[in-house]
């Protein structure tokens, strides 16, 4: 063949691949629906792009996204929670309930991404919302995850990212504290989310509503482990349930989601884990079983997050709730990372009597990963060395002080121009005090960890 006429074959090729137009190659069994995607071009919706932070997850800026949503189906999502929401104290949600996804359109800075599905998320926030008729719930997004019957927007990505959440600031007049706390682990050396602030408008049959400040949340078995490690082949895990404690007798492979590499039934590694933390080499001989736990978790990463999390205080997550952490087995060391999740308690003294102590003391063996640490005097060493160097450089009053006043600054037009129904704060001058709050909390903390 002439090489010209090849050139000029495989640059129509390339072209084709990243045109703003075209419609999805449709089959007429599936119930597969034709659908044209005129904005569509690689750098924006393809999948084969590197996923562009500076543009999702911008530090200087807060940013709007526009959700689109027929009335039935935003019905269909109120009736779904409804329907699932049992009456009385404690867990209200039946205990298989699954929010439905249900399509929409997306748009941001005046490009629109196609049925994209979305689904309420949270817990006790979703809960607490509904009953209490405040539509701001929290949202996870998948952007391909009605391919299969709209083949047009097969592998769709935002920008390179597969999945993204927007968290609705729960219980949090300052509104930053999902944002701040994930950022603090990270510049420790954490693997934790990136996050930005949004404003998220949603239209339902041409009614547009202002839904109120939203924090992105990066999904961490899309990007966090494709980008914070060199290898996202490995198990993660995310624990729930009585088995996320650790405690002795409790492992059940039922309380660990896998979240990659499903079709594999195999909870080897985890329950190896487990084993290792429980062995009577602990007590009979410490040296070993370092050994032992350091072939089979990060320690270092482990005693980071202990320690930042401890100090800057924590209370829903491992230590008093049986959730809101993940587990990766990073391939490239046969260990598994501590990664955080869920921040918007923290950053206070917290509910349910309270976080843990600084010095750990009032942690029982329901919680091994951390009462096995205060007990041993190797890694309660440090322990107490990384909460020294949090507080001292990453956790430094001064330094939060001028965090704080950056964020609240930027994101105060947005959260003060929340509307009644669509909104946790009841006045302004929530926020404010809020603000005051996270100040006065960093220097109380600097002060209780500098005399331990």
């Amino acid at each position: 063949m002439n090489y010209r006429i090849l050139i000029t074959i495989m640059i129509a090729a390339i072209s084709f691949t990243s045109c703003e137009k075209y419609e999805g190659d449709v089959s007429d069994n599936n119930n597969q629906i034709s659908i044209e995607t005129p904005d569509w071009s690689e750098v924006t919706h393809g999948s084969y792009i590197e996923p562009n932070y500076s543009m999702v997850f911008p530090q200087d800026a807060v940013q709007r996204i526009d959700i689109e949503i027929s009335s039935s189906d935003w019905n269909a999502i109120l009736s779904d929670l409804g329907t699932n929401l049992r009456p009385g104290p404690g867990n209200q949600f039946n205990e298989s309930y699954t929010p439905i996804w249900v399509p929409c359109e997306v748009y941001f800075n005046g490009i629109e991404w196609y049925k994209v599905g979305i689904r309420v998320k949270g817990n006790s926030s979703l809960q607490s919302a509904y009953r209490a008729g405040i539509k701001k719930f929290s949202f996870k997004l998948d952007f391909d995850q009605f391919e299969d019957t709209y083949p047009a927007i097969k592998n769709q990505r935002f920008y390179g990212f597969k999945q993204l959440n927007l968290n609705n600031n729960f219980e949090d007049q300052s509104e930053l504290r999902e944002k701040i706390a994930s950022d603090l682990f990270r510049e420790f050396g954490v693997p934790s989310a990136n996050t930005a602030f949004y404003e998220v408008y949603v239209t339902i049959d041409g009614v547009e509503q202002y839904f109120g400040l939203y924090t992105m949340v990066e999904e961490v078995d899309n990007t966090v482990i494709k980008t914070q490690f060199s290898d996202n082949s490995g198990n993660l895990y995310k624990p729930e349930g009585i088995g996320a404690s650790f405690a002795y007798g409790s492992f059940n492979t039922a309380d660990f989601y896998k979240k990659t590499n499903e079709d594999a039934a195999d909870w080897s590694d985890v329950k190896e884990l487990y084993n290792a933390l429980h062995n009577s080499l602990r007590t009979s001989n410490p040296t070993e079983w370092h050994s032992l736990m350091e072939s089979k978790m990060n320690m270092e990463l482990y005693l980071k997050w202990l320690a930042a999390n401890t100090v800057m205080q924590n209370w829903d997550t491992y230590g008093i709730m049986t959730h809101n952490y993940y587990l990766y087995n990073d391939p490239t060391t046969s260990k598994f990372v501590w990664i955080p999740w869920d921040n918007n308690e923290a950053l206070q003294e917290g509910k349910q009597g309270g976080a843990i102590s600084i010095d750990l003391s009032d942690v029982d063996d329901q919680w091994p990963f951390i009462s096995f640490i205060a007990s041993d005097s190797n890694y309660y060493a440090t322990y107490k060395e990384f909460a020294k160097e949090f507080v001292s450089t990453v956790f430094e009053p001064s330094k939060m002080a001028t965090t704080y006043d950056y964020y609240s600054n930027l994101i105060r037009e947005s959260v003060l121009k929340e509307e009644a129904g669509y909104t946790f704060l009841r006045s302004s001058s929530e926020f404010s005090a809020a603000i005051d709050q996270l100040k006065t909390h960093a220097s109380n903390r600097y002060s209780v960890v500098t005399q331990f």
